[in-house]
Parts: structure tokens; C-alpha cells; sequence
């Protein structure tokens, strides 16, 4: 047991920081271009890629020794449109409103290379259990980016935070937080950021 903890502690760390999915292997990057002028839309959007994440990581890794290797791809990408579905259907019928705003966002969760990603690299190799926590570790990975970049492009562009208002002072609003090119923008400054940091860490030595 302790060293199920402790695996999945080192799961977490990598996931969720150290080789974050959107920051440092650079995926997921077109949603998060477009759904991130909302916390709300953010919100759900990484809930839901971290629940198709999770589960088809843990299902592809229980039936990794019975797919055959050359048609792998196409059982993956069944098993995620199948939990992709059911988030489409769930989101439809309790949240009908996020549903409309995100639009066709959340059927293109099928095509998220976080999903495959964390599939081949990880649940064709591990059990079930450590498969489903690293994907759901690298969908929380992408749903803080999401929210992180929302906050700012929210707060700038409309005044809000999850749709309240806290224009205490009555800045001016900036426009162009709205639009896509401001995501790209502080993204990218994430990114350089996060790469900035990785390079100064000292390398650890190798016996």
C-alpha cells in the first residue's frame, strides 16, 4: 500500500507540474485556444477530458494483452468516443446551457492528444489502477492550464469571475482577451515560462 501511495503521489507531480501535458509536451493546445474566455466552459471542459482521460486509460490498460498491436489505434479511439459520448450526454442533459456554448468542443475530446498520449505512453505499459490515476492526473494537468489562462482573459475581457462581477474599479475592458490570439499569447508566455524553469533546475546525476 505505501508504495501505491507513493507511486501515485510521483504520478501526480509529473502530471500535474513537472511534465504537464499542455505546458511542457505542448497538447491540447487548440482547445485551449478556444473554450478559455469562460472559467465556466474551462471548468467543465477539463472535468470532462479528465473523466474520458481517466477511464479509457484504465480500460485500454485492462485490455492491453487482448488487443492485437496493429489495430490498437482504432480499439483506443473507439473506447474514448465512447466516454466522450457520454460526457456529450450527460453535459446535454444537466448542463444544456454549457452544453450550447462549448458546441462541437466537446465531441472533439475524441481527437485531444492527451487522451492518445497518455494511452500509448502509459496505459499499454502500466495496470489498470496507476493508468487511470495518470490519466486523470494529466486531465487535471490540463484543467488548472485551462483555468489559469480563463481567469486572466475572464477578469480582462468581461469584468467577471465564473460569470460574478468584480469590475470594482471600472477598468476598461480589453477586447482582444476575448478572442483566441490573447490565449495563444499567455499560453505561450506559460510555456516559455515553464521551459525557463525546467532549464535551470540542476540535472540530476546519473550512476
Amino acid at each position: 500500500m505505501p508504495g501505491n501511495v507513493t507511486n501515485t503521489r510521483e504520478i501526480a507531480k509529473t502530471q500535474l507540474w513537472r511534465e504537464n501535458q499542455v505546458l511542457r509536451q505542448i497538447l491540447g493546445i487548440c482547445s485551449s485556444l478556444a473554450v478559455t474566455n469562460s472559467m465556466k466552459n474551462s471548468l467543465v471542459m477539463g472535468l470532462g477530458l479528465s473523466f474520458v482521460t481517466a477511464l479509457s486509460s484504465m480500460t485500454l490498460s485492462a485490455m492491453r494483452d487482448i488487443i492485437p498491436h496493429r489495430v490498437r489505434m482504432i480499439v483506443q479511439t473507439m473506447v474514448i468516443a465512447a466516454y466522450v459520448i457520454l460526457v456529450d450526454l450527460a453535459l446535454q442533459a444537466f448542463l444544456p446551457d454549457i452544453s450550447k456554448q462549448l458546441g462541437p468542443y466537446v465531441g472533439l475530446i475524441i481527437t485531444n492528444c492527451i487522451i492518445m498520449g497518455r494511452a500509448e505512453a502509459f496505459a499499454q505499459k502500466n495496470p489498470p489502477l496507476p493508468a487511470m490515476w495518470d490519466g486523470f492526473f494529466a486531465g487535471l494537468g490540463y484543467t488548472w492550464v485551462l483555468l489559469f489562462i480563463a481567469l486572466i482573459r475572464e477578469v480582462l475581457g468581461f469584468g467577471t469571475v465564473f460569470g460574478v462581477n468584480v469590475d470594482f474599479i471600472g477598468f476598461e475592458r480589453w477586447t482582444i482577451m476575448i478572442m483566441p490570439p490573447a490565449a495563444f499569447f499567455i499560453i505561450g508566455s506559460m510555456i516559455w515560462a515553464m521551459s525557463a524553469r525546467a532549464q535551470r533546475l540542476p540535472t540530476p546525476n546519473k550512476k
